[in-house]
C-alpha cells in the first residue's frame, strides 16, 4: 500500500462521522499501544487561539531541550501537517506503515474508530517510535468527549473560549465553556487565557471541583512578542509561557525570545507574495473581530478586497458586520469542502447586509486573480477549508479535504 492509498481509507473514515465518546477510542489507543507515552504530556482547548498556542508552547519545549510531539488539526493542505515531530511533518513512509497497522488492527471491528480517532492514534504511535519525550495535543471539538480527553496529561491548557460549534457543544458560553474545561484532569494544574465573565466561572468552578491549580496568563509589558503579528499573540505568548513555567520547564529567557521569535503557523495572519495576500483563519465571530484588530494594526486606514467563503453551519450573520469593518469589497469563492455555503447563496445573504461592492466568481483562481488586481491589499478568510484550497491553487498541487 502506498501512502495516496492509505489516505484514501483514512479519509474513507469519515463517513463514519463524529462519535462524542472516549470509549471506543481509549480501547483503540490500548490496542495499538498508543495509550502511555513517555513523555509530558499538554492538552490543549479553546476556540479560538489553540494553534498558535500550541505552535509556541512546542518552539518553548524544543528551545529546553525537549524532542516534541505536536498534534493538531485540522490540515490545510497535507494530512501530515497534522503530525510533527521537532517541528517535521511524519515522513510519508512512517504514515503508510502506521495507517497499514491501524487498518489491519481495526478490521471488523463493531463500532469502527473515527478519522479523527485513527489521526490521534497515528500520531501518538509516531511519536513513540520517535521517543518523543513532549507532547502537545489540540483538541479535535469541545474537549469532554474528544478522542485527545482519553490520553492521561500533566496539564491544561485553555485558549480563549467563544461561540462556535453550538450544534455539538451547546448555545451560550458557559455551556462550552463547560465542554472545554471537562479537559482539567483531577490534581493536575491549568492554565487559562484572560476569559469572557461566564467562561472564567465555569472554569474557575471546574478546576475547584478538581483540585487542579489554575492559573490565569496575562500578558505585560515584560512578555516577549512573538513573530506572529497581532495584539492577540502577545496573549497566546503569555499563555504558552505560563505553561511552561507551570511544568518548570521554562527556558532562560533570551532562548524563549529566540524560540517565540521563530514560531510561523499557517493560516494566521499569514502573508504570501509581494504585495502580500493575506490569509486568515477566521471563522467564527470572535476570531473575526481578532483579524479585524490585527488587519488595522497592519493596515492601518486600508480596507481590504475580501476572498471569503464560510462554512454554511457557522453564524455567518453574526460574522459579516464584523468583516464590513475592513471589507473594501467582497469576492465570494466556491471552495471543494461540501461545507462551505455556495458563493451565489453566500451573495444572496450579502445582497441585504452589505452595502460594498460584492463580485460572485465561477472559480477560486478567478476570485484570487480579481482580488489581487484590486487597488486594495488583498485578504482570504471566512474559514480553514478556502485557506486550504488557496495553499493548493498557489503550490499546484492535490488537495484532501477533511470534515475533522
Amino acid at each position: 500500500m502506498n501512502v495516496s492509498a492509505a489516505l484514501d481509507w483514512l479519509f474513507s473514515t469519515q463517513f463514519f462521522g463524529i462519535k462524542l465518546g472516549l470509549e471506543n477510542t481509549r480501547k483503540l489507543l490500548q490496542v495499538a499501544g498508543a495509550d502511555h507515552p513517555d513523555a509530558i504530556v499538554v492538552h490543549v482547548a479553546g476556540t479560538n487561539g489553540k494553534g498558535s498556542t500550541c505552535a509556541m508552547i512546542e518552539a518553548l519545549a524544543r528551545a529546553k531541550g525537549y524532542k516534541t510531539g505536536l498534534f493538531t488539526s485540522p490540515h490545510l493542505v497535507e494530512f501530515a501537517e497534522r503530525i510533527r515531530v521537532n517541528g517535521e511533518m511524519i515522513p510519508r513512509d512512517a504514515l503508510t506503515a502506521e495507517i497499514l497497522f491501524l487498518k489491519n488492527l481495526v478490521e471488523g471491528w463493531e463500532q469502527s474508530p473515527t478519522f479523527f480517532e485513527l489521526a490521534l492514534a497515528v500520531a501518538l504511535r509516531h511519536f513513540i517510535r520517535n521517543s518523543a519525550d513532549f507532547i502537545i495535543l489540540e483538541t479535535g471539538l469541545g474537549g469532554r468527549l474528544d478522542a485527545t480527553n482519553a490520553l492521561r496529561k500533566d496539564i491544561a491548557v485553555l485558549a480563549p473560549i467563544g461561540l462556535d460549534h453550538q450544534q455539538y457543544l451547546g448555545n451560550t458560553l458557559a455551556e462550552i465553556a463547560g465542554e472545554k474545561a471537562a479537559i482539567i484532569a483531577s490534581g493536575k494544574p491549568v492554565v487559562t487565557a484572560v476569559q469572557e465573565p461566564e467562561a472564567i466561572a465555569v472554569i474557575e468552578r471546574t478546576a475547584r471541583e478538581r483540585l487542579s491549580p489554575l492559573t490565569v496568563a496575562r500578558a505585560d509589558s515584560d512578555t516577549p512578542r512573538p513573530s506572529l503579528p497581532g495584539t492577540h499573540q502577545l496573549e497566546n505568548a503569555a499563555l504558552a509561557l505560563e505553561t511552561m513555567k507551570q511544568l518548570n520547564a521554562l527556558p532562560e529567557s533570551t532562548l524563549a525570545d529566540k524560540a517565540l521569535k521563530s514560531v510561523q503557523w499557517p493560516g494566521r495572519f499569514e502573508r504570501i507574495g509581494t504585495p502580500p495576500l493575506v490569509l486568515d483563519g477566521a471563522h467564527n465571530e470572535h476570531a473575526a473581530r481578532v483579524l479585524a484588530a490585527t488587519w488595522n494594526e497592519e493596515f492601518p486606514g486600508q480596507k481590504a478586497a475580501l476572498v471569503f467563503a464560510a462554512a454554511a453551519d457557522k453564524h455567518i450573520r453574526d460574522m459579516i458586520p464584523v468583516f464590513r469593518e475592513i471589507a473594501g469589497e467582497w469576492h465570494l469563492v466556491p471552495c471543494s469542502s461540501p461545507r462551505i455555503m455556495p458563493a451565489e447563496d453566500m451573495g444572496a445573504l450579502l445582497k441585504n447586509l452589505v452595502s460594498e461592492p460584492v463580485f460572485i466568481h465561477s472559480s477560486l483562481s478567478e476570485g484570487l486573480r480579481k482580488a489581487a488586481d484590486s487597488s486594495l491589499p488583498a485578504l482570504a478568510a471566512g474559514s480553514l477549508f478556502l485557506l486550504g484550497d488557496l495553499k493548493a491553487l498557489l503550490r499546484r498541487t492535490e488537495k484532501r479535504s477533511t470534515s475533522q
